[in-house]
Parts: structure tokens; C-alpha cells; sequence
């Protein structure tokens, strides 16, 4: 992976910056005034609701910010209400207030007039004339996070690698969606891993990807054709601003989404989309800096020692968390053995059978890859939840487990649950995600699983019709 570029060092909340800066000004004198601003707010699941604002009022956003209900964090993945949240009618269905998050205000090249996209974070009204951040809005879940390592000297730097399949645009014979090899050659055959040619037979799309993230001054590195026919793998650099890293990776799935509709096809980042080929997921590479930006894993034993403890505390806290690396039913399916998808708690050098990898690498590339988040997760749920068990393991000093070599899936290592039921469960129960999380949020999001869980259970699927009529 790329080393830390030096634009990403530790800054205050981007959310408190966003209030003082008026980009709005500074992105018309270079642009010009768009027809629309899309204001971008991620919900629970990572879906990105919001508005279209005209360009012509864009400005207010800094000043005034944006209401949208509170209650917006209450929305099941398909944006139904979740009504035993207890946050949407009862309470009135109050608006808070959304602010732009800095740095996010950039051009839409995919879009088919001029259009401006920012995102935004929500607060509410705090009692005394002035707001605080909401609790159900899970970037101030990583900011809080951010926060505690800060004050113990440590910054993260962080990196995402995105996996997704282009798909063709219309669903084959049977009704479920075709990547776009699928032909008489799909099959075992037709994996191709690392192939050029599969670079090379969608070169203009992948061309206009890199394009507009350098457009968005999104930190783009390698474009790479992955296991299975139609997939592909986007990495990022790091970055020393955990914020704008997580910022990124669901910034980096809007344009992917984006641009592949421009050229007629789609982009699914769905952890599982076919049974016999490989899932995609979302791996998180995170080191820990100091304040000049050195990399405190490399820094001799004592890097060594805080390394072994964040890996530890990961891994503590990994059947915990579970349910927010892998947040939907489908992506339980991605746990497969031998499919380089984690299903166990474990952790070891250079090994990707593993949950928690420590790639090869100079001392000023120390880091530890999260292997287990599907491509559908949120990224700063994620990484919030991440950085809060290396936190866990380096204030409690643990000690991790041995580390794994050769094929992990054989090594007896405890596994991750397969069940989603089981792992909401976990996570309601947990003692380390309410002290990280705070009980409220813990409740609101396991409610909302729940109710997630209970609709794929309730639903007769095809094969159950052609078993049994």
C-alpha cells in the first residue's frame, strides 16, 4: 500500500470546520454557479439520502445548514420507518440540522448538467439556543473515536480498498443480475484474476473512474481486475484524517455507482452477489501515528508492543461488532472457507486467510489490515468500530492470541458467527458497544437489524417453490 500522503494530517472535526469555512464562495469563482447542489447525507446503512438544492441558494447551506428530520436514522435499509426505533412520530418528528462536512464540496462529472455534491453531518438543538452532534449519526460515532486516541498522542491513518462488480444493466433469464462477462465462458474458468485484458475490455469506464476522483480530489491509487468475472478492486491511499478517509470510501462508491450508469452498466456493491464466485468487501488498512506524523507500529519494540495490543483489542471485540462489518443478510453469505474472506478471529503476518492481517513492509508501513467488512458496510461505522478495539486493547494492555500461518480456515482458530441473528444479539448484549457507542445508539441500531433480519425471514424464496409445489 502507498505510504501516508502529507495533505492528511490530524485536523479538528471536519464537521466544526465546515461551519467557519465558506466554500461555496471559493467553488464558484472556479466552477461557476451549478443548476444543483446535492446535499449528501449517509443514514445507519450507509445510503446516502438528502436534497437537491439550486445553485443559485447554495450558499445557505453554509449559513443556514440544511433540516432534515432527525428521524432519518430511524429508516430501514429499503427507507421505510422503523417504528420500534421510537424516534419518528412519537417524538413529533423533529428537524435537526445538517452542516456541511468541509472538504466534501466538489463537481459531479458523471452528472448531465452542472451539479455541485457536499456532504453533510446532523446535530440538534442542544437546549440552550445553540446544537450538538446527533447521536444516531454514525460519523460522530468515529469522531468520538478519533477523539479518544487523540488524546492519548496517537492518530490514525487510514486507507480503504473497495471491491465491486459491474453488472449488466438489465437482470439475466432467471431475474438475477449478470456481471458483465457473463457468457458461455462464465464459470471457474472464467475467474481470470489480476487479468489486464478484464482492465482493458472496460478501460474507458475505469478511465472516467479515475478521472473524476481526481476531479473530486479523491486519492485514487490502484485499479486492479479481482477474482471473479467482473469484479474489480479500487484502493485509496492513506490518509492521516480518519474522517476524510471514511469520507472517501463512501464518496468513492457514489462515483463508481455513478459513472457506471453513464456508460450504461451498473456497480453492485453487494458482499455476495453470486454463490460461486468471490465476495467483495471493504478492507481497512490503519497504523497509528504521533504528532509529527511518524508511525508509532514502527517505532522499534515499543511499536511492536502497541501493534500486538490494537491487533488484540481488535480481536476482542470482533464477535461484538460483527453485525457492523458485515450489516446485511447477504453479506453473511461472504463468509466463506477458502474464499479469502475471513471466518475466523484471527490474525497474522502477510497471511489474507485472516481477519486481522499485518501486511509485509518497511517500519514506516506498519500497519494492520481489517479483512472482514463486506463492500455494503458503512465505512465510518467501520472504522469507528475498528479504532475502538484498538483502543480497548491498548488501554487494557492485552495480549493477542498466536499469530496464524498457512491456511487459516483449517488452523481452530474461534469463528465468526455465519448468522445475522446471532450476531445482532451479540452486539445488543455488549458490554464494550455501549461504553464505545453509547447505550442508545446500541439499542436504535440493533432494532433496526432486527426488523432488517425479520423481513429476508418472512420472504419465501424461489427455491423453497421449487422444492416443494
Amino acid at each position: 500500500m502507498p505510504l501516508p500522503d502529507a495533505a492528511g494530517s490530524a485536523a479538528a472535526p471536519a464537521s466544526d470546520a465546515g461551519r467557519k469555512a465558506d466554500e461555496f464562495g471559493a467553488y464558484v469563482a472556479e466552477h461557476g454557479i451549478p443548476e444543483i447542489v446535492e446535499v449528501l447525507l449517509p443514514d445507519t446503512h450507509g445510503v446516502l439520502r438528502g436534497k437537491w438544492i439550486p445553485g443559485g441558494a447554495g450558499g445557505k447551506i453554509w449559513k443556514d445548514g440544511v433540516a432534515i428530520p432527525l428521524s432519518i436514522f430511524g429508516l430501514d435499509i429499503w427507507g421505510r420507518e422503523v417504528e420500534e426505533t421510537g424516534i419518528h412520530i412519537e417524538t413529533g418528528d423533529r428537524d435537526g440540522m445538517c452542516r456541511p462536512v468541509a472538504g466534501t464540496l466538489k463537481p459531479v462529472p458523471w452528472s448531465p448538467r452542472p451539479a455541485a455534491q457536499v456532504m453533510i453531518s446532523m446535530f440538534e438543538p442542544n437546549g440552550q439556543g445553540g446544537e450538538r452532534p446527533w447521536d444516531l449519526d454514525p460519523r460522530h460515532k468515529l469522531e468520538a473515536q478519533v477523539a479518544r486516541l487523540a488524546a492519548l498522542g496517537l492518530y490514525p491513518c487510514v486507507a480503504f480498498e473497495l471491491e465491486f462488480y459491474l453488472m449488466k444493466p438489465a437482470p439475466g433469464r432467471d431475474g438475477a443480475p449478470e456481471p458483465v462477462f457473463a457468457a458461455a465462458t462464465s464459470g471457474p474458468a472464467r475467474q481470470n484474476m489480476y487479468a489486464m485484458s478484464d482492465l482493458d475490455a472496460y478501460a474507458p469506464l475505469l478511465h472516467d473512474v479515475r478521472e473524476a476522483a481526481r476531479i473530486q480530489g479523491l486519492p485514487a491509487d490502484t485499479v486492479i481486475s479481482e477474482a471473479a468475472p467482473g469484479q474489480y478492486e479500487v484502493n485509496l491511499y492513506h490518509r492521516r484524517d480518519a474522517m476524510a478517509a471514511a469520507d472517501d470510501a463512501i464518496l468513492l462508491r457514489r462515483l463508481i455507482d455513478g459513472v457506471a450508469r453513464k456508460h450504461g452498466l451498473r456497480a453492485s456493491f453487494m458482499p455476495k452477489p453470486f454463490l460461486d464466485f468471490a465476495g467483495s468487501g471493504m478492507h481497512v488498512h490503519v497504523s497509528l501515528t504521533d504528532a509529527a506524523g511518524n508511525n508509532a507500529f514502527g517505532a522499534g519494540a515499543a511499536g511492536e508492543t502497541l501493534l500486538r495490543q490494537a491487533a488484540a483489542g481488535m480481536l476482542a471485540t470482533m464477535a461484538d461488532t460483527a453485525v457492523l462489518y458485515v450489516p446485511s443478510y447477504n453479506g453473511f453469505r461472504r463468509l466463506v472457507p477458502g474464499s479469502y474472506a475471513p471466518t475466523s478471529i484471527s490474525w497474522g503476518y502477510d497471511n489474507r486467510a485472516v481477519a486481522v492481517r499485518v501486511p509485509n513492509g518497511p517500519p514506516k508501513a506498519r500497519r494492520l489490515e481489517h479483512r472482514i467488512a463486506g463492500a455494503d458496510a458503512h465505512p465510518h461505522l467501520v472504522l469507528a468500530a475498528i479504532l475502538a478495539g484498538m483502543l480497548e486493547g491498548i488501554e487494557r494492555e492485552l495480549e493477542p492470541p498466536a499469530t496464524l500461518t498457512g491456511n487459516a480456515y483449517e488452523a481452530g482458530a474461534p469463528l465468526l458467527t455465519y448468522d445475522m441473528g446471532e450476531a445482532i444479539r451479540m452486539f445488543a448484549q455488549s458490554e464494550f458497544v455501549g461504553r464505545a457507542f453509547g447505550p442508545e445508539y446500541r439499542r436504535v441500531f440493533a432494532i433496526m437489524k432486527e426488523a432488517e433480519l425479520m423481513a429476508f425471514e418472512r420472504r419465501i424464496n424461489l427455491l423453497e417453490y421449487e422444492t416443494y409445489l
